[in-house]
């Protein structure tokens, strides 16, 4: 006889929807006749093994949607990468307290972790249903249009940009944005459609998917500057060489590496400061500003796009109906049906843990430093409605009298 019993637990990056997704996961189970205790695991999978858990079944639906509307993650995220040990120890809390499904809100590191507690469980033919709930703010989810987090943070980031260049066009000189996305580039090319007028920033982009060079990109910048008196740069935070080495890797005296042993590329503001003293030591351009997006872009309170919160919430609900409905565990994705739709399909969890998508050739432009048309119509719609717009006053010249 099945305990009714499940847990949900978010991991990694917060995003501003990704409570959306707990409260679809929560308040559809709740709808369940066999559902009996929905159990919150708090700061993710550390929090499984730590047993410290809470009981969402208390949780008020009004209270619910209160927290479904607010960005970051309620439950608390961890950024531990769990092997297959740390696993085991998740299945064993999980069997203790006889959970019979699991909903893990992440990544493709979350994605992985799910995979091996199902196989786990499998092997002991243990009744878990494991479903993985796809988040991330990088779009980097193999088998997706596109994740979770990443219209919202892509609105914020297009936004941004858009008031950079007004900022710029004021006082002009060469401004560097450094967005996240250590190997996808989706988040920094959205800079792009926050452009009104053909002269608008940004006038360069950057992106992890072509081999960066620092003298291509001094001229690049020399040339734009020459053309506009002015210069907008979108940079992803994971450029890099021909050899695949980090861009601050070259450029830095000292690196900074996170737990994993990752070059920390994200928060630091060195990126921007390098390409800064680049420009001003090797063009000789006084006015150079530089700044990093860092967690800004991630869970910014009053950015965040209709659409990406109503899919959020159908893939935390969808995600219990496979679980409740299907016959096997799986991964959540969202699929496009037409323009503009989604759909919702369960694929393995295979096809998506430990890999990483990167934006498509089709979505780059020739040169590498701007994105397509076909780019912008993908992202337009997941923007949401009532994007902020800039607009100009037109020239109208009154004529000299004083010739000087």
């Amino acid at each position: 006889m099945s305990s009714g019993k499940i847990l949900v637990a978010q991991g990694g990056g917060p995003t501003a929807v990704i409570n959306q997704s707990l409260a679809g996961v929560v308040l559809e189970a709740r709808r369940h006749h066999g559902v009996s205790l929905v159990y919150g695991a708090r700061h993710g999978v550390r929090g499984i093994v730590n047993e410290d858990l809470v009981d969402l079944t208390r949780e008020t639906s009004h209270n619910l949607e209160m927290v479904a509307g607010t960005p970051g993650s309620a439950l608390g995220s961890t950024r531990d990468k769990p092997d297959l040990p740390y696993c085991q120890e998740i299945f064993q809390v999980l069997k203790a307290h006889a959970i019979e499904h699991f909903f893990y809100i992440g990544g493709n590191d979350s994605a992985d972790t799910v995979r091996i507690v199902a196989e786990e469980a499998h092997k002991v033919a243990y009744p878990l249903r494991a479903i993985h709930i796809p988040k991330t703010i990088d779009n980097d989810l193999v088998g997706n249009d596109h994740t979770p987090g990443f219209p919202s943070a892509a609105r914020f980031v297009a936004q941004a940009f858009a008031g950079a260049n007004l900022d710029n066009a004021a006082l002009t000189g060469v401004y560097v944005g450094v967005v996240m996305g250590r190997h996808a580039g989706f988040l920094t090319a959205a800079s792009a459609l926050g452009k009104k007028f053909p002269d608008d920033g940004p006038h360069l982009i950057y992106l992890p998917e072509r081999v960066f060079e620092i003298d291509r990109f001094l001229a690049d910048v020399k040339a734009m500057y020459e053309r506009h008196g002015r210069c907008v740069i979108a940079v992803s935070e994971g450029i890099h060489d021909a050899d695949g080495a980090p861009i601050a890797t070259k450029l830095a005296a000292d690196i900074e590496k996170d737990a994993h042993g990752n070059v920390q590329l994200s928060g630091n503001g060195a990126l921007a400061d390098l390409l800064c003293e680049e420009i001003k030591a090797k063009l000789q351009i006084k006015r150079v500003r530089g700044d990093t997006f860092g967690y800004l872009q991630r869970s910014f309170v009053g950015c965040v796009s209709d659409v990406d919160a109503r899919e959020a919430r159908e893939v935390g609900e969808k995600a219990v109906q496979y679980a409740m409905w299907g016959q096997s565990s799986g991964s959540v994705a969202v699929r496009r049906t037409g323009f503009y739709s989604v759909d919702y399909t369960l694929q393995t969890l295979d096809a998506v843990a430990g890999k990483t998508r990167t934006m498509e050739d089709e979505f780059i432009s020739a040169c590498g430093t701007d994105i397509t048309d076909a780019f912008r119509l993908y992202l337009r719609p997941l923007l949401g409605s009532g994007m902020a717009d800039a607009y100009r006053l037109r020239p109208n010249p009154v004529a000299k009298i004083l010739q000087r």
